[in-house]
């Protein structure tokens, strides 16, 4: 479990195929790497990953099948910057909103409207998730815990703060990146109990 706020911008080293349908990918990272053990779970661009090794500042993760086909991570390549976040532990404060780290699925960036220092980001969506967005309610875009600001039936938009531009990889994803989406957990939830009503 994460809370979707971005701890540490990781580079890729490495992103190599692992000859069963997965790929193996090699992180650099000097502050959250050396506090990550193996076993441990980590968010990379929002999707929760293993870690498998691990040294001074950087880690590696692999990502299967499954994890290849709903995220973004089968496209990175080195050099490429990734938002890092450890799990949340018992005790942590829950700054941002519960999520999971498991991918809904992809989207891409539509427009970027820039209000001063401020940015309005919208993002284009599967339109069978819309049922899942609420203005004013939550949303993980590359892992980046986030405010929905307005919905249409296949795109959202949210605000990004000058912090979360500087921060994260959020603020230079230009018009046509793909990025990885986790809705809301409780309005998923929530949905299926409604639909076995």
């Amino acid at each position: 479990m994460f809370t979707g706020l971005v701890q540490a911008m990781g580079t890729v080293r490495a992103a190599e195929d692992d000859g069963h349908g997965g790929r193996r990918f090699g992180v650099a990272e000097p502050a959250v790497a050396p506090r990550l053990g193996v076993g441990e779970s980590v968010a990379v661009n929002g999707a929760c990953m293993t870690v498998v090794a691990q040294d001074a500042d950087w880690f590696v993760f692999e990502a299967g099948p499954e994890s290849l086909a709903r995220t973004t991570l089968g496209q990175l390549v080195p050099g490429d910057r990734v938002n890092l976040e450890r799990s949340l532990r018992a005790g942590d404060l829950l700054g941002g909103h519960f999520v999971s780290g498991h991918v809904d699925s992809t989207g891409h960036v539509l427009d970027r409207i820039p209000e001063g220092d401020w940015e309005t980001v919208w993002v284009g969506f599967p339109p069978e998730f819309g049922e899942l967005l609420v203005e004013k309610g939550s949303v993980a875009v590359d892992g980046v815990s986030l405010t929905v600001v307005g919905v249409e039936p296949d795109r959202f938009s949210v605000m990004l703060i000058p912090h979360t531009r500087l921060n994260t990889t959020l603020g230079s994803r230009p018009p046509g990146a793909a990025v990885n989406l986790e809705f809301d957990l409780l309005a998923k939830h929530i949905r299926k109990l409604i639909r076995k009503l």
